[in-house]
């Protein structure tokens, strides 16, 4: 019995279905956030742009073409026939495995930091790890509604979904990227739970899990000294520690109403990343408590309209795949808010629709269009 209760398990039938409107609920809240962002990616990127590029908007100009993008991969996501949708899960799965070893070599891996975690053509860049979350949840929500007669099975039902989670993780560790990695277990840990895996396998994978970080963490030079560093970041301030320091100066500044747009200090050559994973210390800065309200608040918003939609399917399949998509952007927003606010070490995890970034912008938008689509069949 699938700990999803109230589904049935005819992933084919769609006939019973509501055939309606999208939730334009939530594409007005995503239009909202993503407007919110380029506000944040203007106000944040402008110093930096001027000082890097010449053109005080190059970054806001860019985030734009990304917006509008990620809009086209929305409607065509909102509107393609649910039986197509139904048949991406093994062909994404091979084409984001196969993007990611090409980023670990190749002529178009692109290496930042010394990380490979990009694909590059000229100005363009693609980090297929964003996609590959995306892939992962249409294969194991294809996965968990397909196999509930053998999902409690060790064998069968516990080993196929980990096993390619494995090689996901393994790849991204490769590039190096264990914030991805994280991510990645966190899906396969949330989808298993509400598909119905025993919790005695959930808790050993957990505790083997845990373990394993800690080795990684520990074999690995600079990831110990960011854990020492997020301990005590203001006896590493100038180190390992700068950037905390420098996220709890901009939201310690902004106090109840902000200082105002565009008048951060902060990200005049402070704060790293000013408009990519460290965008919502700009945003305390400069819209205050306030400011953060409204946004938690409209994120809220998002993410009830996004469980209504889930518990709306009447197919296991649908209820999982909506399940999994809201769970890639909300864990990614708490880890991003996580982050800047220091509740867990400093980690580059984009905010969905505020940061910076093509990829991000294009998968969360994505995410959106898939979750608009199954909005349109379900009860009532």
């Amino acid at each position: 019995m699938s700990s999803v209760a109230g589904v049935h398990m005819d992933t084919g039938a769609y006939s019973s279905q509501r055939q309606g409107q999208p939730d334009w609920w939530l594409l007005a809240i995503t239009a909202v956030l993503v407007a919110m962002g380029l506000m944040m990616v203007f106000s944040a990127s402008g110093i930096f742009a001027e000082r890097m590029q010449a053109d005080t908007y190059y970054f806001f100009k860019r985030q734009m073409v990304y917006v509008l993008v990620g809009g086209v991969a929305l409607v065509i996501a909102a509107s393609m026939p649910r039986s197509l949708m139904n048949r991406l899960h093994y062909p994404a799965l091979f084409v984001s495995v196969a993007l990611l070893v090409l980023c670990l070599g190749g002529p178009f891996a692109a290496e930042a930091k010394g990380a490979h975690r990009w694909l590059g053509y000229g100005r363009l860049r693609l980090q297929p790890m964003e996609f590959a979350k995306i892939a992962l949840v249409l294969y194991l929500a294809y996965f968990m509604s397909s196999k509930q007669a053998i999902i409690k099975t060790f064998s069968k039902g516990v080993i196929p979904p980990f096993m390619i989670t494995g090689v996901l993780c393994w790849l991204l560790l490769k590039q190096p990227d264990f914030g991805g990695a994280a991510l990645m277990t966190l899906l396969l840990f949330f989808m298993c739970y509400v598909g119905g895996t025993r919790q005695i396998y959930l808790i050993a994978s957990a505790v083997i899990a845990c373990g394993g970080a800690w080795l990684l963490v520990t074999a690995q030079p600079y990831r110990f000294r960011r854990l020492v560093g997020f301990m005590d970041p203001f006896a590493a301030a100038n180190d390992e520690g700068y950037h905390l320091v420098q996220s709890f100066y901009a939201f310690g500044s902004g106090g109840l109403s902000g200082l105002g747009l565009g008048a951060s200090k902060q990200k005049l050559f402070y704060l790293p990343e000013a408009h990519n994973d460290f965008i919502m210390a700009v945003m305390g800065e400069e819209a205050g408590f306030i400011g953060i309200s409204l946004f938690f608040i409209l994120i809220g918003c998002f993410f009830w309209r996004g469980l209504l939609i889930a518990l709306n399917q009447t197919q296991l399949r649908e209820r999982l795949t909506a399940f999994g998509l809201l769970l890639i952007l909300s864990i990614s927003c708490l880890l991003n808010l996580a982050v800047v606010m220091g509740v867990v070490p400093p980690k580059g995890v984009p905010m969905p629709f505020i940061s910076y970034g093509g990829s991000s912008m294009l998968a969360s938008l994505l995410c959106v269009g898939l979750l608009l689509n199954l909005s349109r069949t379900g009860k009532g």
